[in-house]
């Protein structure tokens, strides 16, 4: 794993410059790469091009980056991995390609196979993570390139002339001509997701490049032109067309085999590896087929909360003692905790508010103590019908779908016609008498926000408001109007069923956008190398191919994936509700993290910034200590924006 910057602009810059200043933005990701760096300035042309390395495989000088193609053509800086560059090679030597290998990195067999194939035949036929910038020194080309998935991550902007690239923001940051300006519309985003989705940054002018598309630019100051070489919704739909045509058991085989070669490939390296382990499905499965391809106990990593409705670190251990690896658990402190949130700006660059990102960070330090590499089981719930959302949204809309929309109106203005103190005053009068499996937490704002979805328009709306954080950020960010994006514009590729558009929404938006960025910048501020087998798009685009209720059946998702992994762990150690990877920040806000918030959120400080509401923060602030509603989420994403800001 690794981070590469770079830049193209017209600017009359001696040599000499060009390569300070390239250097500089580089020395900015050597926690992303701590094993080298290189740099390549062009000498007849304006481009910089550098390279902070993680070694992972080829830990000689023959893989060191920038590199250059064996013509000379092509240069590459590339972060990533490419699982599949064995094969790749022996067709390339088959094909009757004389090629004077000087190492097996990876990144030399993607060259080769740019320059045979060209760039678009090349990377359809990548399996694994990666973002690259490739230079064309023949044509004066520059192309940047992203995964399938979005696993890793490319900014791009031009910044006064400046055509900017690199792995993180803060690298851009540093190049003189970067203008900083901060998006408001883009921040309006941020409070609905909790992150800034792609294409935007918290930059004006300044973007991710979505996952799937490669970016080709000749002039600094032209419009960049877009190729999609692979495009999820379409994959989709393709497989929904093309369904697989065995039965329930050859499906659970196949699915079985296609992991398994997710997995050995993802285990190919020259460092230390090991695995993240929760002890639910999608970890355990991972680390059972990674433990059933090794010879030696493979490492698992958990860590542990005193808070037992956090604490998954008893279930990691039960797995890891049936599968036979060596486990290391850390028992998490609260101090412990609380220390990592000063570093959060620093490590996400723009502002970015799941909170399960301390967790995260804190498994990263403990497996980086002793591995480079830990493969992770993000994607499962994505993929195979995980997530709550998508057992109970689907059902509750069938119910309510058929009220007329007169009565469903009627109802929600009666709902929220008494304001939320009064409903909480109510139930206060009542609740002795509820039975305790009725009783809940807020009835106040539980019956507003029952008048929402009685309100709403259409079942993509219910979606809407079940993946909002600020339901309207514009009130919330003065002078920012929303930008349409995958998730407002409701217009989009059909599904069979609203589950399964839920979840291909999901894996095109929530997946890239707050989980796989979680995890890549969690684990690359501390150097460490995490890999995903069940987002293989091999995997991907085949359980797309299979039926709804192979994944969802009884109210119990994952169907599939649990046949699988039964096979290696009994049902029994694997079985519970889903948790979450998550923190107790309802109850730090309200004690040990207080007077951090109160400072952050100081009405006077929101206003002479003037990104902000106070009125509304400083309303949900104070009902949150009060303890009558829990606005964890909608403070944590203020906290996180501030703190940001600050550190600005």
């Amino acid at each position: 794993m690794c981070g590469f910057t770079g830049f193209l602009q017209v600017s009359e810059w001696s040599l000499e410059h060009r390569q300070q200043v390239v250097q500089k933005m580089t020395n900015c990701l050597a926690h992303r790469g701590p094993d080298g760096h290189g740099f390549w300035v062009d000498e007849h042309r304006e481009f910089a091009l550098g390279h902070r390395r993680l070694s992972i495989q080829d830990l000689s000088q023959a893989g060191h980056q920038p590199m250059l193609s064996s013509s000379g053509r092509y240069l590459i800086a590339y972060n990533g991995e490419v699982y599949n560059t064995s094969i790749l090679r022996h067709e390339l030597e088959q094909g009757g390609q004389s090629i004077a290998w000087q190492g097996h990195s990876d990144t030399e067999v993607i060259l080769a196979c740019i320059e045979s194939w060209g760039l678009e035949t090349a990377v359809s036929r990548f399996i694994g993570m990666f973002a690259f910038a490739l230079w064309d020194r023949e044509e004066k080309q520059l192309q940047l390139v992203r995964d399938r998935l979005g696993i890793k991550p490319l900014y791009y902007g031009l910044q006064r002339g400046a055509f900017l690239f690199g792995s993180e923001l803060k690298s851009l940051r540093v190049h003189p001509f970067f203008q900083g300006e901060i998006n408001r519309d883009a921040l309006t985003l941020y409070f609905r997701h909790n992150v800034i989705p792609a294409p935007y940054s918290i930059y004006r002018n300044v973007y991710k490049l979505t996952p799937g598309t490669i970016l080709t630019l000749s002039q600094p100051s032209d419009p960049p032109k877009f190729t999609t070489y692979w495009n999820a919704w379409g994959t989709l739909e393709n497989a929904q067309l093309t369904p697989f045509s065995g039965s329930y058991a050859d499906a659970v085989e196949e699915l079985n085999t296609l992991l398994l070669n997710a997995v050995q490939i993802r285990l190919l390296s020259d460092v230390p590896l090991g695995a993240f382990l929760s002890g639910g499905i999608d970890s355990s499965t991972v680390v059972a087929l990674m433990q059933q391809q090794s010879s030696q106990p493979i490492q698992t990593f958990s860590i542990g909360f005193a808070e037992g409705e956090y604490n998954e670190a008893p279930f990691a251990a039960a797995v890891a003692k049936h599968l036979g690896t060596h486990h290391t658990e850390l028992s998490v402190t609260p101090k412990q905790a609380l220390d990592v949130i000063p570093k959060l700006p620093a490590i996400y660059d723009e502002p970015f508010a799941d909170s399960s990102q301390i967790p995260t960070l804190l498994v990263s330090q403990l497996t980086k103590q002793y591995v480079t590499v830990a493969l992770s089981g993000d994607g499962g719930d994505e993929l195979f019908c995980g997530y709550n959302r998508y057992l109970w949204a689907a059902p509750l809309w069938n119910q309510l779908g058929r009220l007329p929309k007169t009565l469903r109106s009627g109802m929600s203005s009666c709902l929220q016609s008494l304001p939320v103190e009064r409903w909480n005053q109510l139930y206060n009068l009542v609740e002795s008498v509820v039975p305790k499996r009725w009783r809940m937490q807020a009835p106040g704002r539980n019956a507003h926000r029952l008048a929402e979805i009685l309100g709403l328009p259409h079942e993509r709306a219910l979606y809407q408001g079940m993946v909002s954080h600020w339901d309207a950020p514009t009130q919330l960010v003065l002078n920012g109007e929303e930008p349409v994006t995958r998730l407002t514009q409701h217009a989009q590729p059909g599904c069979s069923s609203f589950t399964e558009w839920m979840m291909a929404q999901d894996l095109v938006t929530y997946l890239p956008d707050d989980i796989l960025t979680k995890v890549d910048r969690a684990s690359m501020a501390v150097s460490l190398e995490a890999r995903v087998p069940l987002i293989d798009h091999r995997v991907v685009e085949f359980a797309w191919s299979l039926p709804l209720e192979w994944k969802l059946k009884n109210q119990i998702g994952k169907r599939i994936l649990r046949d699988v992994l039964y096979r290696h762990v009994p049902q029994s150690l694997v079985e519970r509700p889903k948790m979450g990877f998550g923190v107790p920040i309802e109850r730090w806000l309200r004690h040990d993290l207080r007077d951090w918030a109160e400072n952050l959120l100081d009405s006077d400080k929101l206003h002479r910034q003037g990104f902000l509401n106070p009125v509304l923060i400083r309303q949900k602030w104070n009902e949150h200590l009060s303890g009558t509603t829990n606005w964890q989420y909608h403070l944590w994403d203020v906290l996180m924006w501030q703190a940001w800001w600050e550190q600005q």
